[in-house]
């Protein structure tokens, strides 16, 4: 597949080949050998190399991949419908992690910016995002610029609506082998400078974080992720959130789905200028790494560390219940160029092969009410 990409410039080809020479530096430091999770860190976050540190454009039509705001403002405007049914119960602060481009910003701005939003914070550790989504903010809503607060590390407490919208896939997770001769972790090592992929015997912490019925009923190998730092990364949003909610939209699956028999490869995958990648080691810098969300596991962390649950559905079932139909009516004319282009990004958003089913969103609360218009719909709750 690689031969038939498009073909980084000089200047990103250095990048690439400088972020290789620290991961190899780094193997050579542990022994010859790292995790994939520190691999997964190293390629999408060192500082000025990382894929998400970087100065690449990621996001959108120049980019590697689209997000569902990149689509249309419809998708901001349908999710602010929930949040604002939930910031009068709190001290009307939204905090967004990972904002992108700030798009979803601009548009979750323009729609509570009038029903008790007192603050927006941005928890972004890119300082290249950042400025972009400064720019548009102060572009776009700058008669609101002022309640946008950026964050590069976490609030001492969280009293509002937490959000992240295509957040959880991008955090680093370890890779296993169940093998008829044992359990082993998968990590990254070098021959000579070209990075390879290695495995290690699994850790009994990592050993005792996998379904043991993939090893026992499972036709073997089978290679799949423990979403430790996404779960951990819930957990403590949970632990520091006083009163309000917490959301997660992205896509996964259940346990059981996640870690379905016929799913033997993992769900890992790499994004490079809208094409689809299965070797980590392409590019590394100028490709995104992904895998998909075990939302069973979210779900666990976050009841675990405090949270209630309040549902978990399809995209599109939590996007229809929220009105998007009547908002995508509000366009005008039907015949226009603007209505038709709304209307088929409203049909990527819903569209059962597309991203309305894939896609999930799961909600918790704490000291609030447990009733969101959202999840009036299709109710997968009980497969996690």
């Amino acid at each position: 597949m690689s031969n038939h990409l498009p073909l980084p410039s000089d200047e990103e080809l250095l990048i690439s080949q400088k972020l290789i020479k620290q991961v190899v530096d780094l193997i050579d430091k542990n022994d010859g050998f790292i995790p994939f999770d520190q691999y997964w860190n190293t390629i999408l976050y060192t500082p000025h190399l990382g894929y998400y540190s970087g100065s690449a454009y990621k996001i959108g039509r120049q980019g590697d991949f689209t997000t569902a705001p990149q689509l249309t403002d419809l998708f901001g405007k349908t999710w602010a419908r929930q949040i604002a049914e939930i910031l009068p119960q709190t001290e009307g602060n939204v905090y967004e992690f990972g904002a992108g481009t700030g798009v979803l910003a601009v548009d979750l701005l323009d729609a509570l910016a009038e029903q008790g939003l007192h603050h927006y914070y941005i928890i972004e550790i890119s300082p290249n995002l950042r400025a972009r989504q400064q720019e548009i903010i102060v572009s776009k809503m700058p008669q609101y610029a002022d309640r946008v607060i950026f964050l590069d590390r976490l609030p001492e407490y969280f009293d509002g609506v937490v959000i992240g919208n295509e957040i959880l896939d991008a955090v680093p997770c370890q890779v296993f082998e169940c093998r008829n001769d044992g359990i082993f972790e998968m990590g990254v090592t070098h021959h000579h400078g070209q990075l390879q992929e290695s495995f290690q015997p699994a850790s009994k912490i990592l050993i005792d974080a996998i379904p043991h019925w993939i090893s026992t009923d499972y036709a073997l190998p089978y290679r799949s992720e423990i979403i430790s730092q996404q779960t951990a990364l819930t957990a403590t949003i949970a632990q520091k959130l006083r009163k309000g909610a917490l959301m997660w939209i992205d896509y996964g699956f259940d346990e059981n789905e996640f870690y379905h028999p016929q799913r033997n490869k993992g769900t890992m995958i790499g994004h490079y200028r809208h094409h689809t990648v299965q070797d980590p080691f392409f590019y590394p810098a100028l490709m995104d790494w992904t895998a998909h969300v075990n939302f069973s596991a979210i779900a666990e962390a976050a009841t675990s560390a405090g949270l209630d649950f309040i549902g978990y559905t399809h995209q599109a079932s939590f996007l229809l219940s929220l009105g998007i139909t009547d908002l995508l009516e509000q366009k005008g004319d039907t015949a226009s160029e603007n209505y038709i282009r709304q209307a088929a990004a409203c049909q990527k958003l819903l569209n059962p092969q597309e991203m309305g089913e894939i896609f999930k969103v799961i909600g918790f609360g704490k000291n609030i009410n447990h009733d969101w218009t959202g999840f009036n719909g299709i109710d997968l709750s009980r497969k996690l």
